[in-house]
């Protein structure tokens, strides 16, 4: 397939963006990345995705599609090898189960964290909101090399690339994470080529956090 026929409107320090450019490596999907400036949002993003303006989408025969995880899903069944997906049906749910859990408890406590004021109390009750869905995602996880169990999935693409993101939470948490077995999932996802190429390094996105911060107002 021409890459012109897949083109992924990206963001490089996107964890959602992220997952997406995973799902079409892991897939060896040939796709196109156009790197979006969200403070001057080209006018393919805008037509493509009008209701929440923002990035990633992916354009497949010039068809938008919206939200990393309805993405991934519409990757995983139009190249359905390999299977980022159990074959069993009540498994493939839990997987989508805990796929939602990342967005909705883990990743919105994560951006408060990096959103909030240092020494508020909703900087408090976030981290409070963060360790708890870092405890639950590692009671999930177990004792599995992969959230699914041997083979690289849908819940592991979907919280890996928040991996890149530690180092902010950490600073502007001030905190340290301290979860062993989820430590060794991310250093089994990072052996991965395909995961390893589409994260930026810790640096880099604190780095950017710290200059957005700054346009927000947040630091001086």
């Amino acid at each position: 397939m021409s890459k012109s026929n897949v083109v992924l409107l990206d963001h490089w320090v996107s964890p959602y963006a992220m997952r997406v450019r995973i799902a079409l490596w892991e897939k060896g999907v040939e796709f196109e990345s156009r790197q979006q400036d969200l403070g001057n949002k080209s006018e393919l993003l805008l037509r493509s995705n009008p209701i929440y303006k923002k990035a990633p989408v992916l354009l497949h025969d010039n068809k938008p599609l919206c939200e990393s995880l309805i993405i991934v899903g519409y990757i995983d069944e139009v190249w359905p090898s390999p299977p980022l997906l159990p074959s069993s049906s009540y498994e493939r749910a839990i997987a989508r189960f805990w796929a939602d859990f990342i967005d909705k408890k883990f990743a919105e406590a994560a951006t408060k964290i990096w959103r909030s004021a240092r020494s508020t109390e909703e900087l408090e009750a976030a981290k409070n909101e963060f360790f708890e869905a870092l405890k639950q995602l590692e009671e999930f996880l177990g004792e599995k090399d992969y959230f699914g169990g041997e083979n690289f999935g849908l819940v592991d693409l979907a919280l890996i690339p928040f991996w890149s993101w530690f180092s902010a939470y950490e600073k502007f948490g001030g905190f340290k994470i301290d979860s062993p077995k989820l430590s060794a999932w991310m250093q089994r996802c990072m052996e991965r080529e395909n995961v390893a190429k589409a994260l930026p390094t810790q640096e880099k996105v604190l780095e950017f956090v710290c200059m957005l911060r700054k346009i927000l107002g947040f630091d001086q």
